[in-house]
């Protein structure tokens, strides 16, 4: 069994969302990358990144049919993304996980992929 795999029949959809969810209510009230984000479109940005995991960890192609190759460097070029960025990125999301008490195993798994992905986004 793959990463893939072992992460999606751990969590489920419904894991994997509750994740990206509780990620996005710590998001909104950070002051250093919270406010990257346009106030109106939260739940838009919340669900995108919920699709991204769902196809990433192959849940669905929901995310590939709506979006399109992921190109997650286009999509952030914008804004500058530095070490303090990608760090806070990863208290927030390891944040995230803790809340949803992800197990153990799955929460490394989790963490090295988001670890590898918030340092290839790194613009600055």
């Amino acid at each position: 069994m793959n990463n893939n795999s072992i992460i999606l029949k751990n969590l489920g959809e419904d894991g994997l969302s509750k994740i990206s969810s509780e990620f996005y209510k710590i998001m909104r009230e950070d002051d250093l990358i919270g406010k990257m984000y346009p106030d109106d479109d939260w739940a838009g940005a919340e669900d995108r990144f919920c699709k991204f995991l769902l196809f990433r960890f192959g849940a669905n192609q929901d995310y590939i049919k709506e979006r399109g190759h992921p190109r997650l460097r286009m999509r952030h070029a914008p804004y500058l993304i530095g070490e303090k960025e990608r760090d806070r990125w990863m208290e927030i999301m390891d944040e995230a996980m803790t809340r949803c008490e992800v197990p153990d195993e799955v929460f490394k798994e989790l963490h090295d992929f988001f670890a590898n992905v918030a340092d290839f986004m790194r613009n600055h």
